[in-house]
């Protein structure tokens, strides 16, 4: 890991986070004091980011890359609840603040690069800006909403219905995600994701 202000590339992963839907509206002394907080890490594709029970959390801001969110039980089954891209984040500020274990695991769908800072850091830079504390916890509304409308969506639409949905609200990732793993988020085998689409049902 590097921080910031020394990685090779930083004048572009600068401009990058720029675009963070949490990082838009920072001054530049605000960023200037985030930026000595922040490590850029590289993941390969698989790679877990948080386990599900950690007490370690942190902050992230994803550069380049898809993560997703995975909850799994004690016999393995896994549920994929989310996944999330560039300009996006993935956090378990929710756990920190309930002073409970992380529900979830973080892993890499794909190769990422991302910005992160420990969840004590971030929480004290936040609690100093309220203009961005206002605008991440916003945005973390939004994400507990997401998981919410698509575990409703498991339970109420049809296998088309499911994949025109995600279709419509995630066009851009529908087009970049492994087929086995829009298949496993959506509930259904890889084969018949692919009968669907030979099919014209979706």
């Amino acid at each position: 890991m590097t921080l910031l202000a020394q990685h090779p590339e930083v004048k572009i992963i600068r401009v990058q986070l720029r675009q963070n839907v949490v990082l838009t509206q920072l001054t530049p002394r605000q960023w200037n004091e985030l930026e000595s907080l922040l490590e850029i890490i590289d993941y390969p594709k698989g790679e877990a980011l948080e386990h599900q029970g950690d007490h370690s959390m942190e902050q992230y801001f994803i550069i380049e890359g898809i993560l997703k969110r995975v909850v799994s039980n004690s016999q393995g089954k896994e549920m994929i609840l989310r996944f999330a891209a560039e300009s996006e984040i993935d956090t378990s500020y929710a756990a920190w603040r309930l002073k409970t274990p992380i529900p979830y695991s973080i892993r890499a769908v794909t190769k990422v690069r991302a910005a992160k800072l420990s969840m004590e850091q971030w929480v004290h830079f936040i609690e100093n800006h309220d203009s961005i504390k206002n605008e991440f916890e916003f945005e973390i509304m939004k994400l507990m909403s997401e998981v919410m409308g698509h575990t409703i969506t498991l339970h109420l639409l049809d296998a088309p219905g499911r994949v025109q949905r995600f279709m419509r609200k995630h066009p851009a990732l529908a087009e970049r995600l492994p087929k086995k793993e829009l298949a496993s988020y959506l509930n259904l085998s890889p084969e018949t994701l692919s009968r669907l689409k030979r099919s014209g049902k979706i």
